[in-house]
């Protein structure tokens, strides 16, 4: 008979063992001593693994982490300096939302984050997943931390046949019922351990894993095909003009409007981004400076509900009201201006 101690026990035993070396993670032989987890490094990690990988996260929170060691030091940091550094994990909004996370943790808890599940859904930014998550790992409460891969792992334990983004609350409501006030901590990192290197999306090493026995999408012949899915409908496509103005070394950027898309970052000037690709007279009518641009190429972008190709004009000149950068400091532009820069630039390299 299948039971959660028959999932959980197993499960635990393999973590103990198997456990992810991460530079924000207390190991469970540790956490076994008494040792807790930094609540800023949990959070920190969690906002910068949404929609994003371990390994490409863990550059940029150890950048975080060294300049600004404490919440307290994030909450007093610069918003251009947090944005720049946050530049090329994408979904800029999230940066927006951890600086008013930071701030509220240092005025309105004297730097010390909430340790219930309702007092950290208080603070901005912070979902239910996000709350969950810091509140199991870091405080040890038996809170349901449900990320995309421990949907996973849910889906295939019980071969839940409702397709996802539908089957959310019935993988919810299943993975709650295996949590307990033992290890709540260590649990929820064993299920996400699990799915990040077992039960993978495609090809699940299920030979390796801890709880195949228990598994009824395994016992289908076909665990790859869980989670179910709504076919996804075809993301549109938008044109843009993307405008590379130099004088000698430098680059003319401009800092997009605070809430939108990329609110608040640097960027290069840009036309609209609409359906419709422009001509060569509307994208010289849009152009930031009278100048004498030329085409050099475009590139190719994807956002999460839409892409985008830019055309690429380059000129040589000046302008009032924009803000001039060093090349060598292109780096901090999102990806799509530091890829539109690069490309509009390459020819002068």
């Amino acid at each position: 008979m299948v039971t959660a101690e028959t999932i959980r026990r197993p499960l635990l035993d393999w973590y103990d063992a198997n456990a992810r070396d991460l530079p924000w993670r207390v190991r469970p032989q540790a956490r076994a001593l008494g040792v807790r987890a930094d609540p800023y490094r949990v959070w920190l990690s969690e906002v910068m693994l949404q929609q994003t990988t371990v390994p490409h996260a863990t550059p940029y929170f150890l950048k975080f982490l060294a300049r600004w060691p404490t919440v307290t030091d994030l909450a007093a940091a610069p918003d251009a300096e947090v944005m720049a550094a946050w530049a090329g994990l994408g979904y800029y909004a999230r940066a927006r939302n951890l600086l008013a996370c930071a701030r509220a943790v240092a005025s309105r808890h004297g730097g010390v984050f909430p340790e219930t599940e309702d007092g950290l859904r208080a603070l901005p930014g912070l979902g239910p997943y996000t709350a969950a998550a810091v509140g199991a790992i870091a405080f040890e409460r038996p809170t349901n931390v449900v990320d995309g891969n421990v949907e996973r792992v849910i889906s295939r334990l019980f071969a839940v046949e409702q397709p996802l983004p539908a089957a959310k609350p019935e993988l919810k409501r299943l993975a709650a019922a295996l949590v307990r006030e033992d290890r709540p901590g260590d649990w929820a990192q064993a299920l996400m351990d699990l799915g990040a290197t077992i039960c993978r999306p495609k090809q699940p090493l299920c030979d390796l894993c801890p709880v195949a026995q228990h598994c009824a999408a395994l016992a289908t012949g076909a665990p790859e095909t869980y989670p179910r899915r709504t076919a996804k409908a075809e993301r549109p496509h938008r044109f843009g003009v993307a405008y590379v103005l130099t004088r000698g070394d430098q680059v003319a950027l401009v800092r997009r409007p605070p809430s939108g898309l990329l609110g608040g970052m640097l960027a290069l000037p840009t036309s609209e981004w609409r359906a419709e690709r422009w001509t060569e007279d509307e994208a010289l009518s849009a152009a930031p400076a009278e100048a004498a641009w030329r085409g050099v190429g475009e590139v190719e972008h994807g956002f999460t509900h839409f892409t985008l190709t830019l055309q690429l004009l380059r000129a040589e000149g000046e302008a009032a009201d924009l803000i001039w950068s060093p090349r060598r400091d292109l780096d901090a532009l999102p990806s799509v201006f530091l890829k539109a820069a690069r490309a509009g630039l390459t020819n002068l390299l």
